[in-house]
């Protein structure tokens, strides 16, 4: 028997009615919702339900076999493949653990939803145009007309001062911290500050360049300014717009205070504004850098809003430091990939970037509001921090509770979540916190998904929801989500 799909279609997109279609579907089978041999409804049945023509059924089903998520057989229709192994797995997909059915470790965006339509126009554009010069090696600091375009968009979204002979195109932030701390080690520094908790995958690029990693408390305004006094460090790593993993914004006090340093050691800031694009309208103010442009290096990339495959980042950075990273960067690699610098300028330049991240944000929204319901209902006690920003919720856990042991417990039942502590380098003193990262999974998996979570709190807790079907009401939860935050500074460990 075919069951209903929970199909939706945007009809104001520009995105294909059958790519829209097509790309629910795989999503509904990637999450599990559709399972093996579960068989879908005839092309004419979901194209009345859908309210469009048979003819662009049929054309996402035959794309979706083609990739090896459905099969069709004569007399049985159509229905979700035995092996969900798609035909074209990238060989790039991060391995997974088999047992886990949902991940809510992974950072990233809905690569689901990739504007491939839109992104195919402006990439065949600039192979249709390329000459010569375009085909041949890129310059270290990017293609120049790319370089302006991205200078062009952030001073006008982000405020940031930037200029194109003072912006690098990089290959991801990933790549932009690691030169950077390359050229802050032959500059003599030893250390760099981090906020702590913070990203951890960031501490190995310092380490490899010769840096160590020290922790500067964060609270309910941010980094503690005061503490990072203390470090001796004259350089910091700090997430201004929105702190990961809390997804507290940085003060305006402590953002004057922040750039007072810097001035007073002669050092330097480095804005990681990977998740700006994902913070309210009424909390979304201008880039640290446009107080201090001398003493910041603005970092940024398209991974969290298009797509991290396509590698496509961006450093603007103080006059003196420039030079030293474009040697660096020569002596490295021969540039990034200039068409698709290109081609990322012409998706700035037409609009299509602004287009698809207003589409991004209001999902991440709804997704953000449905995962701290979701978790103040299924983890009762729990308190959210960062409700309006960011595309993961920090839940802090109420006494008694063994992060550990959630951990554990979530991953007995098929769930992977970080426990606070992944993400802390010296901090003790904190209570106990799940991290859930909710942008790569649809909104019907993140509901499982969260059930499943608060079954394996029940287990470790013996807390129960006093009716786990209903929600809370739409006022104690938004209460709840704003209710929480790191209320007593936290002493700096020494």
């Amino acid at each position: 028997m075919s069951r209903h799909l929970e199909v939706s279609i945007d009809r104001e997109s520009r995105i294909p009615i059958a790519q829209q279609a097509r790309d629910a579907i795989r999503r509904l089978i990637e999450e599990d919702v559709l399972q093996p041999a579960t068989r879908l409804p005839s092309s004419r049945r979901l194209g009345i339900d859908l309210g469009v023509s048979r003819s662009v059924v049929v054309e996402a089903y035959e794309q979706l076999i083609a990739e090896g998520y459905l099969v069709a057989q004569r007399g049985s229709g159509t229905s979700v493949a035995p092996s969900l192994r798609p035909r074209q797995e990238s060989v790039l997909a991060a391995p997974q653990r088999a047992a886990a059915r949902w991940d809510l470790r992974t950072g990233g965006c809905d690569a689901s939803a990739f504007p491939r339509q839109e992104w195919l126009r402006c990439m065949t554009a600039v192979i249709s145009a390329a000459g010569p010069h375009e085909l041949g090696y890129t310059a270290p600091a990017g293609v120049p007309s790319a370089r302006e375009a991205v200078a062009a968009y952030l001073s006008r979204v982000r405020g940031v001062r930037a200029r194109a002979d003072r912006l690098m195109m990089t290959a991801g932030f990933a790549q932009g911290l690691a030169l950077v701390c390359a050229v802050l080690r032959e500059a003599g520094h030893e250390t760099v500050a981090v906020e702590d908790p913070g990203h951890p995958g960031e501490r190995p690029f310092m380490s490899r360049a010769g840096l160590r990693a020290v922790g500067v408390p964060v609270d309910a305004e941010g980094i503690v300014v005061d503490e990072l006094y203390r470090t001796g460090a004259r350089a910091v790593v700090t997430t201004p717009a929105c702190h990961f993993p809390t997804g507290v914004p940085l003060s305006a006090a402590r953002r004057a205070a922040l750039v007072e340093w810097a001035h007073r050691v002669d050092g330097f800031i480095i804005e990681d504004d990977f998740e700006s694009a994902y913070v309210s309208a009424t909390g979304r103010g201008p880039a640290l850098q446009s107080l201090a442009p001398d003493r910041v290096v603005y970092a940024g990339s398209a991974s969290k809003v298009l797509a991290p495959t396509l590698r496509l980042g961006w450093l603007v950075v103080p006059a003196p430091l420039m030079e030293r990273l474009e040697y660096v960067r020569s002596s490295r690699d021969f540039g990034s990939s200039g068409l698709d610098q290109l081609a990322f300028a012409r998706f700035l330049e037409t609009g299509a970037f602004d287009r698809h991240l207003r589409r991004m944000r209001d999902e991440m929204r709804q997704r953000r509001e449905q995962v701290h319901d979701d978790a103040l209902r299924a983890l009762p006690g729990a308190r959210a921090l960062g409700a309006d920003s960011g595309l993961q919720a920090y839940l802090q856990l109420p006494g008694g509770c063994d992060e550990t042991a959630l951990v554990r417990a979530a991953e007995a039942r098929s769930v992977l979540v970080h426990g606070g502590q992944y993400y802390r380098l010296d901090r003790t003193d904190l209570p106990a916190s799940v991290v859930v990262c909710f942008a790569t999974l649809h909104r019907t998996g993140l509901t499982r998904a969260i059930e499943a979570l608060g079954s394996a709190y029940r287990d470790v807790t013996g807390r129960r929801c006093s009716n786990p079907r209903l929600g809370v009401s739409p006022a104690t939860a938004a209460r709840q989500r704003n209710g929480a935050d790191f209320r007593r500074r936290p002493r700096h460990r020494t």
